[in-house]
């Protein structure tokens, strides 16, 4: 059973997102969307096709940058903005540092093709933490057990299925360490029958108590492994509530005819 968010709210902040503002030409994508998410919390962000969720997930780990607002990732600040307006981000190097503490899982995998599933998983880790070959591959086999595909260590991503593919993208991102783990409608691009052990993994991570924001369709999996669920219209960021109130009874009559669609 999820904690509480006032549970949560006693563990130290991972993202203080706050008054985020983005706007892709004349179009105001976000619209002053504030979020503090805690340690150990899943916080499942739902809402309509083009309300923004994705897009704010971007936002907080620099694969799009804010126009205004302020994103700190556990006490450390990637964007402020002073009292002129003017967005400021944090030094280059200081910017890795902090994204390097978020895993990003997306909604089509983004594997490299030409790169088995092993040598997705160690890439990263080698280039970037400087881990030898042989620890890199020691870290990759017990994530790989840990998704259930150890014996696809030797394929190639075309040679699995959707559900495969993602699962190995989750192990991926797990490889860099993350404190937290960002995923992007992870099973919107599956199958109905792929989709479930997907979200299998999800839940397993949820248990380890891994800080998870998950922009998902799948209302089954935000009512359950939720402890917070945020619902996003039109740019806003409409209510944020436990997993068990909101579902019970959503606040707002656009949340409440959103359930009422998906349910």
């Amino acid at each position: 059973m999820p904690n509480s968010m006032s549970d949560a709210n006693l563990q130290p902040t991972m993202i203080d997102a706050r008054d985020i503002k983005k706007a892709f030409g004349a179009t105001q994508v976000l619209r002053g969307v504030s979020l503090t998410i805690s340690r150990g919390e899943v916080v499942a962000v739902i809402g309509p096709s083009g309300s923004g969720k994705s897009t704010f997930l971007r936002c907080l780990n620099h694969l799009e940058t804010i126009d205004s607002g302020s994103v700190a990732v556990e006490g450390a600040t990637l964007a402020s903005t002073d009292a002129a307006g003017k967005c400021t981000y944090a030094p280059e190097a200081e910017v890795r540092r902090i994204c390097s503490k978020m895993g990003m899982v997306f909604q089509h995998f983004n594997l490299f093709p030409h790169l088995t599933v092993l040598e997705n998983i160690i890439e990263a880790p080698m280039i970037v933490q400087k881990l030898s070959r042989d620890e890199a591959i020691t870290r990759a086999e017990k994530l790989l057990a840990k998704v259930g595909l150890s014996a696809k260590r030797d394929n190639y991503p075309s040679r699995l299925s959707g559900g495969q593919k993602q699962r190995v993208a989750i192990a991926r991102a797990l490889a860099m360490e993350p404190d937290i783990m960002l995923f992007d409608e992870p099973t919107s691009a599956l199958d109905p029958e792929l989709t479930g052990e997907v979200l299998k993994t999800m839940r397993e991570l949820a248990d380890e108590r891994m800080t998870m924001l998950v922009v998902t369709h799948e209302m089954g999996f935000a009512r359950e492994v939720a402890n917070t669920v945020v619902f996003m219209d039109q740019g806003e960021l409409i209510e944020a509530r436990p997993a068990q109130e909101f579902f019970a009874d959503p606040r707002h009559e656009r949340a409440k005819a959103f359930l009422n669609h998906m349910l």
